[in-house]
């Protein structure tokens, strides 16, 4: 078959598919007398690519095979027929997932001594449920901790055929969080205890009071001078309760005691001259 009439039916075998088609998938399309092979796919794939220069929509090849999809200079007019707005992940999410990337295979204790703090269920849980991860084996060390590493879906997700594309490193050591250090050597897998909970993921303060029943915060107390309020003056103490104090604290001493003493003296020394 030419590839002039093979393009169409690989052109609308891919527009048909839900999801990215490979090289093998598309030749099981055609029967062995149509003696269409691989090369011949490969081929009709490179003019399609070729063909959509200048275009709003372009062939991708990713991790899963190829695609076409809208291209990203037109994707701001093209999202406004979608009335469902993109989702927006945390930077803990974000974090987590950029450490599984780059340093798969990977513990969960591995991504908290890193990150510096625990990291929740509720992040991993959506990574699985995203199909960006996967659990690929155990550290054979006490506990046997999950090794996670990225899927198929997380690359195509972020156009890429293979981690090689990713972007390098120094690209993005610029993150806010100095906890967020890639180094290259190997890190001892342990289980991290006390370690202060994701601040993204931490209940809201007012929720926690509710649920406690208390309505103390731990915030700073109010500025009497920014909020306008006086605070109210410690009661002054009165000369008599001063008087008072003074009389209970110290012994009081009469006259004729503190002159005592001089007495004893005087006699003493009469004695010595007499």
């Amino acid at each position: 078959m030419q590839i002039e009439q093979l393009k169409p039916i690989v052109e609308a075998a891919l527009l048909a598919a839900s999801q990215p088609m490979t090289v093998a998938q598309l030749g099981d399309l055609f029967a062995e007398t149509d003696e269409v092979g691989h090369e011949q796919i490969a081929r009709a794939l490179e003019a399609l690519a070729a063909d959509c220069e200048g275009r709003g929509v372009e062939l991708k090849e990713v991790a899963s095979g190829f695609r076409y999809q809208v291209r990203q200079d037109v994707h701001p007019w093209i999202s406004r027929m979608w009335t469902e707005k993109p989702s927006r992940y945390s930077r803990a999410l974000l974090e987590t997932l950029a450490l599984i990337a780059y340093r798969q295979p990977i513990t969960r204790p591995e991504i908290e001594q890193i990150r510096g703090v625990v990291v929740s269920s509720n992040i991993v849980k959506t990574l699985e449920e995203r199909e960006w991860i996967r659990v690929v084996g155990y550290r054979d060390v006490p506990g046997r901790p999950a090794l996670f590493g990225t899927t198929r879906a997380f690359l195509d997700y972020f156009n890429l055929k293979s981690l090689d594309q990713l972007p390098p490193l120094s690209e993005i050591r610029d993150m806010e969080d100095p906890q967020m250090g890639f180094e290259q050597t190997p890190l001892p897998a342990r289980v991290i205890k006390d370690l202060p909970i994701d601040p993204d993921e931490e209940t809201p303060a007012d929720d926690l009071a509710a649920a406690t029943g208390s309505t103390e915060t731990d915030g700073p107390a109010p500025d009497p001078v920014a909020t306008g309020h006086e605070t109210p003056a410690a009661p002054a103490e009165t000369t008599e309760d001063a008087a008072t104090a003074s009389d209970e604290s110290e012994p009081t001493t009469t006259a004729d005691e503190a002159a005592a003493p001089a007495d004893d003296v005087d006699n003493d020394d009469d004695a010595q001259h007499s």
